[in-house]
């Protein structure tokens, strides 16, 4: 819930760490507009500069991670953050030094593991994620990968739901955190996301949108909106549900700022 600052009831702060996409159709760009639109603020970090636009990706740089280490410091012993969102890292040095800066809050954490883009060629080689993994994951509340991330993770193929649901919780056990498998890529009639807990395995349905899969910045918006809910106080169930619907609902009607894929914000 948001908290009060004297007198005055302020917006919970929402961190990003998360790559620059100059088109705004994904990466910290597009996490800033998610967490604003449901009424959290954002402050940020940038991991990765990318020479990007809607057409695709056409590689990039990734951050100093020293330099990353230092504005996050600097930002957590000023702001109290209600909750973390965690994108695109871009080196495994990168990622150790965030996990570094979070032992300054106790906000619960959410990664959208970004690994391989959608749209072209970013800076962020796989075999990053898992040194990533291992320096995160005593401060995950929520991993979400999609089916080839998860894949990627259990080091075999997921091609069903029964596949994904085995592998996350595989995984979950591993990490000792949440995974969300996001079931876009999944051959369902529904667009089915599994969250994964220590209460089980919840599928989380919605109707799948027609060309949704060519939207881009979708996993982007799902974690932002989570990490935001979360920031608000909710339950992880209920702000993943709310999350999910609020993605679908931009799926739908999504924005056209270039001339090639469209954007969910």
């Amino acid at each position: 819930m948001p908290y009060r600052d004297g007198a005055a009831t302020r917006a919970p702060d929402v961190l990003i760490c998360a790559g620059l996409d100059p088109s705004g159709g994904a990466g910290l760009i597009a996490d800033t507009r998610v967490i604003t639109q449901l009424g959290a603020r954002p402050i940020g970090v940038v991991t990765a500069l990318t020479v990007q636009n809607t057409t695709g990706a056409n590689g990039g740089e990734i951050v100093d991670a020293e330099l990353v280490g230092q504005q996050l410091v600097f930002l957590l012993t000023d702001i109290e953050v209600g909750a973390v969102k965690i994108g695109m890292i871009g080196s495994a040095d990168v990622a150790k030094t965030i996990a570094n800066a979070l032992h300054l809050t106790a906000a619960p954490v959410v990664w959208d593991p970004v690994m391989i883009a959608t749209h072209g060629e970013l800076p962020q080689p796989a075999r990053f994620v898992e040194d990533a993994l291992v320096a995160l994951r005593p401060h995950l509340t929520l991993l979400t990968p999609n089916a080839n991330e998860l894949a990627h993770f259990a080091r075999s193929p997921i091609a069903t739901l029964a596949d994904a649901a085995e592998a996350a919780r595989a995984l979950a056990f591993e990490i000792d955190a949440a995974v969300l498998v996001k079931g876009g890529h999944l051959a369902t009639a529904d667009a089915v996301d599994l969250l994964v807990t220590a209460a089980g395995v919840e599928e989380l349905r919605g109707p799948r949108v027609p060309k949704g899969e060519q939207v881009h910045g979708t996993g982007c918006a799902l974690s932002s909106a989570i990490a935001t809910f979360l920031a608000h106080g909710r339950e992880l169930a209920d702000a993943c549900r709310t999350a999910k619907a609020f993605v679908a609902e931009r799926i739908e009607q999504p924005a056209h700022p270039g001339r090639g894929a469209p954007s969910i914000v």
